[in-house]
């Protein structure tokens, strides 16, 4: 019986991340000709064109001309092809080389290629819940922790800040995903007459809120991440993070 392959052999080092687990194994001498490299670049021309909901082993082994019991001699379930296809794409996020310009730039440059990098691969945003274990992941995330706790940002500062960041990429791209530029446009329309109709009752709103102000993703993108920076360097001015709630300065 075919299958996605999403249920075959549950255990600890199977399931989403699973493929970063388990042991690298020998290939067989009898495997056909195929390699992983060539699985993982076909799973993700599929997700950019369908969704993650338009990739299963049946759909991904006719892509490829072959059968699904040939592509099981290189990943063992559809959760091994997402986790792979994740850390492909993440080696399209440069990491920023040669003489530093200063950790502020080099987190500016990281983040910003990595939401460009989510946007030209909109299925990926939605998925970043799963363990991240990939050696492009891991290389980028090295990269952001160290330039981080260069600026001295360190203990569970150094954490708060760089799930900060990642979690405000992340939901960044995965609204703009899920949210096409052409439906947002119909929404803001009719959001804006729906707030200038109740503009006693949400005086605010009709004149500042999200759905009628300039829609300018980059720009508004680009001043939330100069805020958060903006907080995180005067964290680090501080001793390594703001104080907590209720305790004094010294």
């Amino acid at each position: 019986m075919d299958t996605d392959g999403t249920e075959q052999d549950r255990g600890p080092r199977t399931g989403a991340g699973g493929v970063w687990l388990r042991p690298a194994g020998r290939a067989r001498r009898e495997a056909p000709p195929l390699s992983r490299d060539r699985i993982v670049e076909e799973a993700v021309a599929i997700l950019d064109e369908e969704g993650a909901g338009g990739l299963t082993m049946r759909r991904l082994a006719e892509r490829l001309g072959t059968g699904s019991t040939t592509l099981y001699w290189h990943v063992r379930t559809k959760d091994d092809v997402l986790d792979l296809a994740l850390d492909a794409i993440f080696a399209e996020v440069p990491i920023p080389r040669g003489e530093s310009r200063g950790w502020r730039a080099d987190v500016t440059a990281l983040i910003n290629e990595w939401r460009a990098t989510l946007l030209r691969h909109p299925w990926s945003a939605a998925l970043l819940g799963r363990p991240m274990l990939g050696p492009n992941v891991l290389a980028r995330s090295e990269f952001l922790y160290a330039a981080l706790l260069g600026a001295g940002i360190t203990g569970p500062h150094l954490t708060a800040a760089a799930y900060g960041l990642s979690n405000y990429v992340i939901g960044s791209a995965l609204m703009q995903a899920t949210w096409p530029a052409d439906t947002e446009q119909a929404v803001r329309r009719a959001a804006g007459e729906r707030l200038r109709a109740d503009r006693e009752r949400y005086p605010v709103l009709a004149e500042h809120g999200p759905l009628v102000a300039d829609d300018d993703r980059d720009g508004g993108f680009a001043l939330g991440l100069a805020w958060l920076l903006d907080g995180i360097e005067a964290g680090a001015g501080s001793g390594g993070g703001p104080r907590r709630p209720g305790v004094p300065a010294m």
